[in-house]
């Protein structure tokens, strides 16, 4: 799909052109704030009215869980946020942790904060496209349960802030203010209600799309065989190169391999422990990680870990095989190189070997790492250890991306606008919530403010611990 980014930039470019243009000549309903423009208009407020009115015998028992649900979500992302701000403070920064903990989503965040691993392009036709239903959407939602709740809507619109689009409904705040206290929440929380009904919906049709269009082609594998021995314990040869790609070691008179730079860093820093590699194939021929994949052995196409090894029992120990390997550089790169090694088996028990393992370590999905693994993911379409290939090309890719986005950022906006702070729906909902439990506003007012600062200072203090990394 690289033909397609310059195709994408240039849809960006006319899309910037044409909101100037637009904006120009709705000039008389264009209002700025700061940095953002406000497209004021009335658009939608007669079809909120006729639906609510229309479908008002089942809409109003709906907010008691469209209530419950922006509680469950309120709960979700203190809880998410929370873990994530105690996991980054409390270990050191790495690699994969240089990006900024409040990176902005925006089109290509992935390539500019290189979590291409993680992440799969976010070009601007997906972001504009996904942005638009969920926005659309969950504004639509406040307005329709507005009107059901006999609330003016003063005006509905779009706000611009350069390329990046958003929606709004402005409904009257004099009389939401006066009103209800569960007519409010359900309005403040009929937005994110909204998201999630559209993250669900497009995360079926994900799985579906993927199970029609995708088929496994390879496997792969994330661990070679190998242990960790105490460093006094290991006979080291007296003299060894950096430039090697493996030492020997013994260790209890059987031979290990171990690389050269592990083994001058044990020494220069008196590590009492070190891990020592079995000696296998796939150790010496060095063959790639996941996520590269393994694709064909000696000829056969490998799909999954137990063709694999039915493979491998076919053959002898000593017996010469080729292996091709589709080398990626992360999960969602979808146009691999190939690349063959030619491999002598090994021996293990009397049966061929090739020295190749996977840790499936359960993650918690109810922690940050295991939520956002399981979203990444794709609501469970994407293997980490499994390599697919569309059987329509590229069209699949493209099609599959766009799905995962707009399921992806769905369920950002329908957990991000449940934060409990600021201007976010969520802020209102939790002063709203806490005031009708205690049975006083000013309580309320006063657990909104501290919450605010609380998760403000957290996040402040993760953005300061990333920009001291640096130094």
């Amino acid at each position: 799909m690289v033909g397609f980014v310059t195709y994408d930039l240039i849809f960006l470019a006319l899309f910037i052109i044409a909101v100037i243009i637009f904006l120009k000549v709705k000039k008389k309903n264009v209002r700025r704030q700061g940095l953002v423009y406000l497209y004021k208009t009335n658009w939608g407020i007669k079809l909120m009215d006729s639906f609510s009115r229309k479908n008002k015998s089942w809409l109003f028992p709906l907010q008691y869980l469209i209530i419950a649900s922006g509680i469950i979500l309120m709960v979700g992302i203190t809880w998410l946020i929370a873990e994530s701000v105690y996991l980054y403070l409390k270990f050191p920064i790495t690699s994969v942790t240089k990006a900024p903990p409040l990176a902005p989503l925006i089109p290509y965040f992935p390539k500019l904060f290189g979590l291409q691993s993680f992440f799969p392009p976010l070009y601007f036709t997906y972001f504009i496209i996904a942005v638009a239903i969920g926005g659309i959407l969950h504004e639509f939602s406040h307005g329709i349960f507005a009107r059901l709740n006999k609330f003016k809507v003063k005006s509905t619109g779009f706000l611009f802030l350069g390329p990046l689009l958003g929606a709004f409904v402005e409904p009257d705040e004099k009389q939401m203010a006066k009103a209800k206290k569960k007519s409010q929440l359900s309005i403040l929380a009929a937005g994110t209600f909204a998201n999630v009904i559209i993250s669900i919906f497009f995360g079926i049709l994900l799985v579906i799309f993927f199970s029609a269009f995708f088929a496994p082609a390879g496997v792969s594998f994330n661990v070679y065989p190998s242990f960790v021995a105490e460093t006094n314990s290991v006979s080291v040869p007296a003299n060894f190169s950096l430039e090697q790609d493996f030492v020997e070691v013994e260790f209890e008179g059987t031979n290990y391999l171990v690389t050269p730079q592990v083994l001058q860093k044990t020494f220069d820093e008196n590590i009492t422990r070190i891990i020592l590699f079995v000696d296998a194939p796939a150790v010496r021929n060095q063959l790639p990680t996941s996520p590269s994949a393994i694709t064909e052995f000696n000829g056969e196409k490998i799909i999954n870990l137990q063709a694999l090894s039915e493979e491998i029992k076919k053959y002898s120990p000593g017996d010469k095989i080729t292996i091709t390997m589709a080398l990626r550089e992360g999960l969602f790169d979808t146009q691999p190189e190939f690349q063959e090694y030619e491999i002598e088996l090994g021996e293990f028990e009397g049966q061929a070997f090739l020295g190749i393992g996977i840790n499936e370590q359960e993650q918690n999905k109810f922690s940050i790492r295991g939520f956002f693994n399981y979203i990444f993911e794709g609501a469970g379409t994407l293997d980490f250890l499994t390599y697919y290939e569309s059987s329509i090309g590229k069209f699949g890719w493209f099609v599959y991306f766009l799905l995962w986005w707009v399921f992806f950022i769905n369920v950002l906006l329908a957990l991000f606008n449940m934060l409990p702070v600021g201007p976010l729906d969520g802020g209102r909902f939790f002063q709203l919530g806490v005031a009708g439990l205690l049975k006083n506003d000013n309580i309320g007012k006063k657990a909104f403010r501290f919450v605010t600062w609380i998760i403000a200072l957290a996040l402040i203090a993760m953005m300061v611990k990333w920009a001291v990394s640096f130094f």
